[in-house]
């Protein structure tokens, strides 16, 4: 395996970090899956393959591949392209799913999706600690933090009528 540093690689490490893009996001989309949310393990598998083609398309770009600073410079800016794109994406499971005016809906599905994006890109560039870390506190935040949120959402409705 290459050096994330070099911003080198070979076809069997552009398999290796696109693949577990994607099992990244199908690993996070399987507790969607399980709650019957409309983005799930299809979705945030694609998401952050997305993301990580994007990031693998630009450290492979020609024209700067021997130019390390060229290339951090860019990739920065794909990265910064692409988490607001996958924000205006979380932004429109919001707005469909709002069908109450008091009331926001979608909001975990939105941060899921942008934090998936992440996941993509940490994949892209190689991190693997990063990605087992976010992965694991994705988990923890969706999975079990899930039953607190469900008691604070019972308390409103209480305390609502």
């Amino acid at each position: 395996m290459n050096d994330p540093a070099t911003l080198s690689v070979d076809i069997s490490d552009v398999a290796l970090r696109l693949a577990a893009a994607v099992l990244t996001g199908m690993i996070v989309g399987l507790d969607r899956e399980w709650r019957g949310k409309t983005v799930g393990i299809r979705t945030l598998g694609l998401v952050s393959l997305g993301s990580a083609l994007v990031c693998m398309a630009t450290i492979h770009y020609a024209p700067i591949s021997g130019d390390i600073a060229a290339q951090s410079r860019i990739i920065q800016g794909v990265i910064q392209g692409v988490m607001t794109g996958i924000g205006f994406l979380g932004a429109g499971a919001i707005l469909k799913s709002a069908d109450q005016v008091q009331q926001a809906h979608g909001l975990t599905t939105a941060a899921t999706v942008w934090v998936t994006a992440a996941l993509g890109i940490a994949c892209a560039l190689a991190t693997w600690s990063i990605v087992l870390i976010g992965v694991g506190l994705t988990l923890v935040v969706l999975v079990a933090l899930h039953p607190i949120d469900v008691w604070f959402d019972r308390r409103r409705k209480d305390h609502a009528s």
